[in-house]
């Protein structure tokens, strides 16, 4: 189990999250939503290990192995994927010798890449000339997303945090990619904690539970027509 517990943590001048409490099994989708700088992403960035970041308080913890006090590459290690909302390049660097040693890293063999790049590429509709350019170099930003799904189908996580995953993408691309998450819950028992605006993510992904943040707090959780009542009236309520 994935399971944040009273995890209160910011920059050094400001605290953003406010004591977290958040568990997720395997197999499971736990979706995060809430108005624009009320701390969705420093929850990623916190959980995968920012060094911008302090934690202040509480814990983090996989499979009851406690992470706050690992590096960002042990927390991977550990099986932590973070999709992030605007994808970095690197110049130099392909997407498949990317995936190489981030497999290599795990003592997973990378013998059978090729066909595993190929066949993933293809569920998401990535271009194949995209594997063999530098990582993100000049992709657009639906192009970077479906290249972050193609790494998360290889690498096959324990569990996966998608930062706006959705964010960029036109209808048939984020189809694409939310079922190929969704079937990937069920594959390898995949557990996703997905950050986004709108219930559109949903329309594949089945969700187990959905939470509302406001100003760095969970205010409220519920299942799909939570996430249908905030599509359709917003978070007023919730600031009021």
């Amino acid at each position: 189990m994935l399971k944040i517990s009273r995890l209160r943590a910011g920059l050094p001048h400001r605290m953003i999250l406010d004591g977290i409490d958040l568990a997720i099994a395997p197999g499971e989708v736990h979706v995060v939503m809430g108005p624009n700088g009320s701390g969705k992403s420093t929850l990623a960035h916190v959980m995968m290990g920012k060094s911008d970041y302090l934690v202040h308080e509480g814990s983090i913890s996989l499979d009851g192995n406690e992470l706050i006090s690992l590096p960002t590459w042990q927390r991977a290690q550990a099986g932590l994927f973070l999709a992030m909302q605007d994808p970095i390049e690197v110049p130099g660097v392909t997407t498949a010798a990317a995936i190489a040693a981030a497999l290599l890293s795990r003592g997973v063999a990378a013998s059978d890449l090729p066909v595993l790049l190929e066949e993933e590429r293809i569920k998401v509709g990535l271009g194949k000339e995209f594997l063999d350019r530098s990582l993100n170099v000049d992709l657009s930003g639906g192009e970077r997303k479906r290249n972050e799904t193609v790494q998360l189908a290889v690498i096959k996580p324990k569990y996966a945090i998608l930062d706006e995953i959705d964010s960029g993408l036109d209808v048939d691309a984020l189809s694409l990619i939310s079922r190929r998450i969704e079937h990937a819950t069920q594959e390898w028992n995949l557990g996703v904690l997905a950050i986004t605006h709108y219930k559109r993510l949903l329309n594949e992904l089945k969700v187990d539970g959905v939470h509302v943040m406001v100003k760095g707090r969970i205010v409220e959780s519920g299942g799909p027509e939570l996430a249908a009542a905030l599509d359709r009236s917003g978070y007023s309520e919730y600031l009021d």
